[in-house]
């Protein structure tokens, strides 16, 4: 059955695909480069519309059943709404967040939200009146983590599929069919989509897709992980490692350089990579790759001790660190761990 759905969304994505992009150029739903983007021709977008349909058929097909669903649902309407006008108008970031927190706002008010976490160290902590704020940002944070690394042909689509892979893993190991089901299927339409926008791309997501897989992916990542440990509420954060770390870093960066946060420019992951001498190809790779890493990690944190938790978190974050020193992610002279490596190798 899930197979079944996750191949006929998959195919479903590979034919669906190529009439999103007719009908993106024939409405003027296009990318034109500048100084800012990688890509040096004008290219349709409106790719998530197809992202989003093959996803619908999937569900169709499934009819998966959860309190949630119906609310689930509204909200990625209003989310493929949101992303739609923007890639047509492009709407103004106060416009985006609205149609955002819209979405967000009818999930959580459907019931979704994070009340506790068992803390390991004493009682549990409770969000009390906070649980409802809380879940909506995460949510917006999530859905625009997508967004922020949506900059390289293939990127957004393949970090997206990495982290549905491991959370769809890590439902079903958990016994929750209903994340897992939608996690599958939203795979498949990705995994479809991804054909045609793996370097050289020949379609964008546009926002109608990184809003739409940063908002679904959120949702089953508080699904699979909400009312749990404080080691497992850590998990989805892993899994996401990638379009975090980027975010978190971008927002750093603006507010150093003394930058708006929705100011955009180009020294997210992508760009320091492809300064360093990588292609656009092994760029993307190479993300994957660190993508796939959080996520074999986060496995390891859901079946690790305290300790060995603390340990993993402890190697990642000096890895992150580094990696971050070295590509230069929050300015170039941001380096004291390097420093004071190299201070300790001078003393010898």
């Amino acid at each position: 059955m899930y197979i079944l759905a996750f191949a006929i969304t998959l195919v479903s994505s590979l034919l669906i695909t190529p009439i999103v992009k007719k009908f993106a150029i024939k409405i003027g739903a296009v990318d034109k480069p500048n100084q800012r983007k990688v890509h040096k021709n004008i290219m349709p977008r409106l790719g998530g519309l197809a992202i989003f349909l093959s996803f619908i058929i999937g569900v169709l097909i499934t009819n998966p059943t959860d309190t949630y669903h119906l609310p689930i649902i509204i909200g990625s309407l209003i989310i493929i709404v949101t992303g739609f006008f923007d890639d047509i108008l492009e709407l103004s970031p106060k416009l985006k967040l609205l149609g955002q927190l819209l979405a967000a706002v009818i999930v959580v008010f459907g019931g979704l939200e994070v009340e506790f976490i068992n803390n390991p160290f004493g009682d549990p902590i409770e969000f009390g009146i906070l649980s409802k704020p809380v879940t909506i940002i995460w949510i917006l944070a999530i859905t625009n983590a997508i967004n922020l690394i949506d900059g390289l042909d293939g990127l957004a689509a393949g970090v997206s599929s990495i982290a549905l892979i491991t959370i769809s893993f890590m439902a079903i190991l958990k016994g929750d069919i209903y994340a897992f089901t939608l996690g599958i299927i939203l795979l498949g339409s990705t995994l479809g989509f991804l054909f045609y926008n793996f370097h050289p791309a020949k379609i964008f997501m546009g926002d109608t897709g990184a809003l739409f897989l940063g908002y679904m992916i959120a949702i089953l990542s508080l699904l699979g992980f909400k009312n749990i440990t404080m080691v497992s509420f850590i998990i989805p954060i892993i899994i996401l490692g990638v379009p975090i770390s980027d975010t978190l870093f971008a927002i750093i960066r603006r507010l150093i350089n003394k930058k708006p946060i929705s100011a955009p420019d180009k020294s997210h992951l992508h760009h320091c990579l492809i300064k360093a001498g990588f292609t656009h190809r092994q760029t993307v790779l190479l993300i994957y790759a660190m993508a796939s890493l959080f996520s074999i990690a986060a496995v390891i944190l859901s079946l690790a001790t305290l300790w060995g938790t603390i340990l993993v978190l402890f190697v990642l974050f000096i890895a992150i660190e580094l990696f971050v020193e070295k590509f230069g992610l929050i300015n170039k002279k941001y380096k004291p761990i390097l420093k004071f490596v190299k201070s300790l190798s001078n003393q010898k």
